[in-house]
């Protein structure tokens, strides 16, 4: 029988590093500078060279995708994540109207995006712990029987 702690050992901390990921497998996908797998494997297959190398790359990612996507989507459901985009959206609204950030160029509005997605799917992945904190319930998606 498993033991159950009243902590999740869930933090700040735990989030960031989600977040981290998150962030590390959205830039690995597409990021403004050109430097990135869509980027990467456009170029081979426009000048020929696609191979095993960048199927590999596309598996690994499409991977990555799936669990983060799967994750956040079992975790938020439609309105969570529609709840939380409109919050993100305003939050960028807000940041843009006092000054901190500037949406003058096609590649900042980019960044924003991608980070804007990176906090949502960050949050998708951390929901069950931090519901759990916020009202001490635990959500379960699967019985050990």
């Amino acid at each position: 029988m498993a033991r159950h702690s009243s902590r999740s050992g869930f933090s700040l901390f735990s989030f960031i590093w989600r977040w981290l990921g998150v962030l590390a497998l959205i830039l690995a996908t597409f990021n403004p500078t050109g430097n990135s797998a869509f980027h990467w494997i456009k170029a081979a297959i426009s000048e020929g060279q696609f191979g095993p190398t960048h199927a590999l790359a596309i598996i690994v990612l499409l991977i990555g995708w799936v669990i983060v996507w799967i994750a956040t989507w079992r975790a938020l459901d439609t309105l969570g994540v529609v709840l939380a985009s409109v919050t993100l959206a305003v939050l960028v609204w807000l940041l843009v109207d006092i000054g901190w950030l500037r949406t003058d160029s096609r590649q900042a509005i980019g960044w924003i995006v991608l980070v804007c997605l990176s906090l949502l799917f960050a949050l998708g992945m951390s929901w069950s712990h931090i519901w759990r904190r916020l009202t001490g319930q635990l959500t379960v998606d699967e019985v050990d029987e």
